[in-house]
C-alpha cells in the first residue's frame, strides 16, 4: 500500500512550490497541486476551474490528497488488528448505502480549515467541489445506509471490524420523472474511477459455480467431497478506507468486483466470432455489475443467487486465508476468534459455504465443523412480510451450486431430528419447520437456513423483535429462546447531524461542549434550553436557513418554489404499499378538496416533499409515483392553493439529497402499517435534527415517541394488535360512506380530476384501498391520520410551543445513536473489544 505519488523528477508542475518526495512534507495546497497535474495529468492551471471537468478533476486531486493523509493510520489500523489475536468481526452485507466520502473523511480527520483554505487557491468553496463527488451506488435504502453507519460506529469506537460487499459497477438505478413516471437510467457511479478504493489484485480469489460434485479419498484414505467441472470466477477485492472520528483508527470496507479467470478465447476472436470470444468475460463481469438485478425472470434470479454465493465464498476465503497463515490448519478457536454478522438473509449461503470449505478444502469431520459454523455466525432480520423473506428453489441450487444443495439437505436432516425431539411425532411442525419449503417446486427457505447456522438472531426495534419471536419465527424461538435478542438500529450523528446541518452543530457545540459527536446520549443536556426564548429564536433561525438550502434544491431539481414560511412536511423512503406514501397523497387530497371548497380557516400552510424509489418490477410502486406527481401537478398549477400547498415528488433521492432535505424538515411522515415496518431509520435522522414525527405505533416509532415523549409525537392510526383484530372484518367502504371527508377524496381521486387524459389509470390503486383484504388497511387509519394532522396545524401556529416541542426531539435522540447500537452488537453478540495499541 502506497500512501506517496512521488513525480518523476522531469514532470514540470505549474507551481513554484518545489514537490517533496515524502507526505510529510506536504502541505494540502501543494499536495493538491502535485496530485492535479502529475497524478492526474491535467495541466489547466486557471483560477477559478473554468469548466465543469475542470471541477472534476480538482475534485479527484483534493480526494486522493485527502486520502494520502488517511492511508497511514489505515495502514496502523490494519496492522493493530491482525497483530491482535482477539476476536474480529466481519459484517457482510449486498449493501453499503455510504454515500459521499470526502466531506465525512474531512470531518473525521478534521481538515476542514485546510481543504478550505486550499479550494479558496481556486477560488473555489469546499461544498462547490465536494459537489462533484458521484453518491457510491453500492446500495438501496434503509438496509445499506444502516450497514454505513454501523461501519462508521465501528470505526470510532475502534472495534475489529471488516465490512464486506460487492463493488457494483452501476448502482440501483438513476431515477428521473417523465411524464409523471418513474423512469430508470443505469447508474454508472464509477465512469470517473474511485479514488477511495485501492486494489488488492494479490488477494483474489476464485469462485466456483455449476459443475459436480465426486467423491475421492484423502491422504488417510477416507472418501470427500470435491467439486469438479465448474465454470469458474475470480472476485478481485477493492479496499475503501472507513475512517473513525478523530481518533487514528480507519477501518476497512473490502468490496469484491466479478472478473473472469480468463480475458477471452483468442482463438475465437482471430477467427471472428468476437461476441462468443468475450461471452465468459461478460457473464463473469454481470455478477458486479448491477446492485439488484430484476429478479422477476430465471436468468434473474439465477444472477442474484450468484451474487449472494460470490459474496459470502470471496468472504470467508479471504478470512480463511489469513487464518491458515497464522494457524495452519487448526480450526479448533475459529469460532471463538471470528464472527460473520449477516446483514439480512442475502448472505445466508455463508452458513453452507462455510461448511463446504471446512469440509472440503480443510478436510475436518461434519459435527466439528458445524460446532465451528454455529460458533461464529449471527443474522439480523430486517422485515416482517414473509413475501420478503428469501427463498431459492431447489432447481436452481442444484444447477447453481450443487455441494451447497447437498450441504444444506444434510444441514435440514440434522435439523429435523432436532424437531422430531421436541414436537415428538408432529409432522406439521416438520414441514412449518423444514429448511426445505416441499412443494411440487421445492424451495430453500434462506432466513431459517441463517437461524439454523446462527448462535444469535436479532430483530432490530423492540416491536420487531417481539413480532419476530410470536409471530415470524415463533417456533423457533420456542425451541432456542435465548438465541433470540433485539438490538434496536441507529444512526452515526456525525454524518446525520454534525456534518448535514452545520448551523446547529455549532450551537451544539458552543451551549452544551462537543462530546455529543462521540456520545450522543449528552444531547439530552439540551432539554433544559428548550423553554429559554433565546435559544429557540436561535433555533429556529438555523432551521430556516436550512428550509432556504432545500428550497433551492428543490427549484433547482424540480422548478417548484417552496415557500420557508411554510411547513415542511417530509417523506423520503423506498416506495412500497406498506410505508404507505399513498395515505400521504390521499391527505394532500383532503387539503385540496377543503381549498376548493373554501374551509381553509385554520389551515396551515405546507410544502410537502415526498422521495423515494420504486423497484423496476414494482408495479403498483411505481403507479404511486405517477399518482403523487399528478396530484402535484394539479395542485401546484391551482392559483387557489399557492398560498396555502406546495407538492412535490423529489426524483433520484439519495444520501446526498437526504444531507439538504434532513434538517430542513419539521414534520417528519412514519406512517406505515403498524406491524410492517421493522425498524426504519430515516425516522431517527429526522429526530435528531429536531423535526416532529407523525406516525403509528410501528418499528422504532415507539421508542422515538417513548424518549421524546408522548405529548411530542403525533400519533394516529391503529397498532399492531389492532390491525390483526381489524382485518378479520375489514369493510373500507363502510368507513368510506359513513365519512363526508373520506367519501370527497375518494370521489375526486376517483372522478379522474388528476388523470383527464387517462381514465381508469389509478382504479388499481382505489380498489386496493376499497378492498377488503387491503393488507395495508390504509383506509382503516385515514381518519385519525386526517385528526393527527390537524393537530399538527393547530401546533404550528405556536411557534414558540413548536420549537420547544422540536428542541426536545432532539433532545430525546441520543438513544438513537448507531454507537450504541454497535455497543451492543460488540458486548452482548460479537464479543469482541476496542483494538489493542499497536506493539
Amino acid at each position: 500500500m502506497s500512501n506517496t505519488h512521488p513525480a518523476p523528477s522531469s514532470s514540470k508542475v505549474p507551481s513554484t512550490t518545489k514537490i517533496p518526495s515524502t507526505l510529510g512534507e506536504l502541505d494540502l495546497p501543494t499536495d493538491v497541486r502535485r496530485h492535479l497535474t502529475v497524478t492526474l495529468g491535467h495541466f489547466d492551471d486557471r483560477q477559478p476551474p473554468s469548466s465543469e471537468s475542470d471541477k472534476r478533476y480538482l475534485y479527484r486531486a483534493l480526494a486522493i490528497s485527502v486520502r494520502d493523509r488517511l492511508v497511514p493510520e489505515w495502514q496502523q489500523t490494519w496492522r493493530r488488528m491482525w497483530q491482535s489475536d482477539d476476536r474480529k468481526v466481519y459484517y457482510l452485507s449486498l449493501e453499503f448505502l455510504i454515500g459521499r466520502s470526502l466531506t465525512n473523511a474531512i470531518q473525521n480527520l478534521d481538515l476542514d480549515d485546510e481543504t478550505r483554505s486550499a479550494m479558496h487557491a481556486y477560488g473555489m468553496e469546499l461544498e462547490e467541489v465536494a459537489d462533484r463527488e458521484l453518491d457510491a451506488g453500492l446500495g438501496n435504502g434503509g438496509l445499506g445506509r444502516l450497514a454505513a453507519c454501523f461501519l462508521d460506529s465501528c470505526a470510532n469506537l475502534q472495534l475489529p471490524v471488516v465490512g464486506y460487499g460487492i463493488r457494483y459497477e452501476y448502482g440501483m438505478f438513476h431515477q428521473h420523472i417523465k411524464d409523471g413516471r418513474q423512469v430508470e437510467d443505469p447508474d454508472h457511479w464509477l465512469r470517473d474511477g474511485n479514488p477511495w478504493e485501492i486494489v488488492r489484485a494479490e488477494s483474489t480469489r476464485r469462485i466456483r459455480f455449476y459443475g459436480r460434485t465426486e467423491q475421492h479419498p484423502d491422504e488417510q484414505g477416507r472418501m470427500k467431497t470435491r467439486l469438479v467441472d465448474t465454470s469458474d470466477v475470480l472476485a478481485v477485492p477493492f479496499d475503501m478506507p472507513i475512517p473513525g472520528y478523530r481518533n487514528k483508527t480507519i477501518n476497512t470496507l473490502r468490496l469484491w468486483k466479478a472478473s473472469t479467470t480468463d480475458v477471452f478465447d483468442l482463438a475465437e476472436f482471430n477467427a471472428g466470432s468476437y461476441t462468443e470470444a468475450v461471452a465468459t468475460k461478460n457473464n463473469a463481469e454481470q455478477i458486479s455489475m448491477v446492485l439488484y438485478p430484476n429478479d422477476a425472470s430465471e436468468n434473474g434470479k439465477e444472477l442474484r443467487l450468484k451474487q449472494q454465493y460470490f459474496l459470502v465464498s470471496a468472504s470467508l476465503q479471504d478470512v480463511i486465508d489469513r487464518w491458515v497463515k497464522k494457524h495452519g490448519d487448526d480450526f479448533s478457536e475459529f469460532g471463538q476468534k471470528n464472527c460473520f454478522q449477516l446483514n439480512d438473509t442475502h448472505p445466508a449461503c455463508a452458513v453452507p459455504e462455510l461448511m463446504r470449505l471446512l469440509l472440503d478444502e480443510h478436510g475436518m469431520e461434519w459435527d466439528d465443523a458445524w460446532e465451528v459454523v454455529t460458533r461464529c455466525m449471527a443474522y439480523t432480520n430486517h422485515t416482517l412480510l414473509p413475501e420478503a423473506l428469501e427463498r431459492w428453489s431447489v432447481g436452481l441450487f442444484s444447477r447453481l451450486l450443487p455441494r451447497l444443495l447437498e450441504i444444506i439437505y444434510e444441514i435440514n436432516a440434522r435439523f429435523l431430528k432436532l424437531v422430531d425431539q421436541q414436537w415428538p411425532g408432529d409432522v406439521g411442525m416438520r414441514r412449518e419447520m423444514s429448511l426445505i419449503e416441499e412443494s411440487d417446486n421445492p424451495h430453500i427457505r434462506m432466513a431459517y437456513l441463517a437461524i439454523v447456522g446462527s448462535f444469535s438472531v436479532n430483530g432490530v426495534a423492540g416491536l420487531h423483535t417481539q413480532l419476530l419471536e410470536s409471530g415470524l419465527f415463533k417456533n423457533f424461538a420456542e425451541l432456542w429462546p435465548r438465541k433470540f435478542n433485539n438490538k434496536t438500529n441507529g444512526v452515526t450523528q456525525r454524518r446525520w447531524l454534525a456534518h448535514c446541518n452545520p448551523g446547529l452543530r455549532e450551537l451544539l457545540n458552543e451551549t452544551i461542549g462537543d462530546g455529543w459527536q462521540t456520545d450522543l446520549t449528552k444531547i439530552d443536556q439540551l432539554a433544559p434550553h428548550a423553554t429559554d426564548p433565546a435559544f429557540r429564536e436561535r433555533w429556529q433561525s438555523i432551521k430556516l436557513e436550512n428550509k432556504q438550502r432545500l428550497a433551492d434544491l428543490v427549484k433547482e431539481t424540480t422548478d417548484v418554489d417552496f415557500d420557508t414560511s411554510f411547513l415542511f412536511d417530509v417523506q423520503v423512503k423506498r416506495i412500497h404499499e406498506y410505508k404507505r406514501q399513498l395515505l400521504n397523497v390521499l391527505h394532500i387530497i383532503h387539503l385540496y378538496d377543503r381549498i376548493q371548497r373554501g374551509e381553509t380557516a385554520g389551515m396551515v400552510p405546507r410544502c410537502v416533499l415526498i422521495g423515494g424509489k420504486a423497484a423496476p418490477g414494482y408495479h403498483v410502486a411505481k403507479l404511486i409515483v405517477k399518482l403523487i406527481n399528478d396530484v402535484a401537478k394539479v395542485v401546484n398549477a391551482d392559483a387557489k392553493c399557492r398560498d396555502l400547498l406546495r407538492v412535490v415528488f423529489f426524483p433520484n433521492y439519495r444520501v446526498s439529497s437526504m444531507e439538504v432535505i434532513c434538517p430542513a424538515t419539521e414534520l417528519s411522515e412514519q406512517i406505515s402499517t403498524a406491524g410492517k415496518e421493522a425498524s426504519g431509520t430515516g425516522n431517527m435522522k429526522f429526530m435528531m435534527n429536531g423535526a416532529l414525527t407523525i406516525g403509528t405505533l410501528d418499528g422504532a416509532n415507539i421508542e422515538i415517541r417513548e424518549n421524546a415523549g408522548d405529548e411530542n409525537f403525533f400519533l394516529f392510526g391503529l397498532d399492531a394488535a389492532e390491525v390483526v383484530e381489524t382485518k378479520k372484518e375489514y369493510r373500507p367502504n363502510d368507513i368510506i360512506a359513513a365519512d363526508p371527508d373520506i367519501a370527497r377524496l375518494m370521489n375526486i381521486l376517483e372522478s379522474g380530476t388528476f388523470n383527464p387524459d387517462n381514465p381508469g389509470l389509478y382504479d388499481l390503486l382505489t380498489g386496493g384501498l376499497r378492498s377488503p383484504h387491503d393488507p395495508w388497511v390504509t383506509i382503516a387509519d385515514l381518519r385519525s391520520y386526517i385528526d393527527a394532522q390537524a393537530e399538527v396545524g393547530k401546533a404550528y401556529q405556536d411557534t414558540d410551543k413548536w420549537n420547544e416541542m422540536s428542541i426536545l426531539n432532539a433532545a430525546g435522540s441520543g438513544w438513537f445513536s448507531s454507537d450504541r447500537t454497535i455497543s451492543q452488537y460488540a458486548q452482548d453478540i460479537w464479543d469482541v473489544r476496542a483494538l489493542p495499541p499497536l506493539k
